[in-house]
């Protein structure tokens, strides 16, 4: 974890100065619609600053950062999301640090939102969620966004983790803990929700702000979606929910691991269905529960695609929850990819 620079830490501040930082790595295709309501945030005096951290990128991505109007810095090599972070964290002058994904887009009211959740809840750390209308339009992807977005915006406002693709931590409470794990996750993983676990480990606030949204640019795929899952968020998430005996919440509640237990019943009664020993009537049953179980997340897919789409959204989201729950469980069994360590560095008091 980086220390904290010496100046520019006031923090609590009535209109506290926020610095946008925004970590990118060959985001040539993104990053220009990703800087535009940023830039002009800055324009109209909502924020401070706009800082792009360059991870070793091998494309236009710093050239197009320049252009638009951001600060461009190099991280010093490929350092991860973390380290990129925790970098333009170093330089950042504002009290409160923004930071934004480079395939975000945040809405045009997202920084008068941001402030207001600051100053209305006082909480060390606030962060958004995805929109209904990620870019990408293909089934996966636009499934994927969408259950980001109904956890988020499902789960109670107090939350025990934090976000960054769209979220914001006041300074001196993001150095009062070290910054981002970049040590331990020199990949994108769960080092935002680490973050967030050693925040509140030190008493500070994080809230949940559904209004604070952003467009996903990001186009999901199979391949992509099974590795990002498992490799990069089920193991890790696992291992330390293990270390420091997280209270669940989020997409690992225990509503969430209820409505696993059922995905594997309604599986397997149509696993046994299909060798003739077993009832379709039976397994279309416990789908019609998986979707009153899901009822809220249903809701949202019908809004937003349409009665098609969102039975086979469901229908996925079943085969999610197999997966899922599978590696949640390998892990507690002593699975590992080989990714991410526990973490050797000093954890602040």
């Amino acid at each position: 974890m980086s220390d904290a620079p010496a100046a520019g830490r006031a923090g609590g501040a009535a209109t506290p100065a926020i610095s946008v930082i925004v970590p990118v790595y060959n985001g040539e295709a993104v990053l220009a619609s990703c800087l535009a309501p940023l830039v002009a945030f800055r324009l109209d005096g909502e924020i401070a600053e706009v800082i792009v951290v360059d991870d070793g990128s091998t494309d236009s991505s710093a050239w197009i950062a320049t252009e638009a109007g951001a600060r461009v810095v190099p991280s010093g090599g490929r350092r991860g999301p973390g380290g990129a972070r925790n970098r333009g964290a170093e330089i950042a002058g504002g009290d409160v640090l923004w930071f934004v994904d480079a395939d975000v887009v945040v809405h045009a009211d997202a920084a008068s939102v941001l402030r207001d959740a600051l100053a209305r809840t006082g909480a060390a750390a606030v962060f958004g969620t995805y929109d209904e209308f990620p870019a990408a339009t293909n089934f996966l992807s636009q499934y994927k966004n969408l259950a980001h977005r109904h956890h988020h915006v499902r789960s109670e406002r107090a939350a025990e983790t934090f976000w960054a693709g769209c979220g914001a931590v006041r300074a001196d409470a993001f150095w009062s803990v070290g910054g981002f794990d970049a040590e331990r996750y020199p990949e994108p993983s769960i080092e935002d929700i680490e973050l967030g676990v050693r925040l509140r480990q030190r008493g500070h606030a994080i809230r949940i702000e559904p209004e604070l949204q952003g467009q996903h640019l990001k186009a999901w795929h199979f391949a992509n979606l099974l590795r990002t899952d498992i490799v990069q968020r089920a193991y890790p998430w696992t291992r330390l929910m293990q270390e420091h005996r997280m209270r669940a919440t989020l997409n690992v509640s225990v509503g969430e691991r209820l409505r696993a237990l059922l995905a594997w019943t309604l599986a397997l009664s149509a696993a046994v269905a299909l060798t003739g020993k077993g009832s379709f009537l039976l397994a279309f049953a416990l789908f019609v529960a998986a979707i009153a179980a899901n009822a809220h997340l249903f809701a949202l897919f019908l809004r937003a695609n349409g009665i098609l789409f969102a039975l086979g959204a469901i229908a996925f989201h079943q085969f999610a929850y197999l997966y899922a729950s599978a590696a949640f469980v390998a892990c507690r069994l002593g699975w590992s990819p080989g990714r991410s360590r526990p973490s050797t560095q000093r954890r602040s008091a």
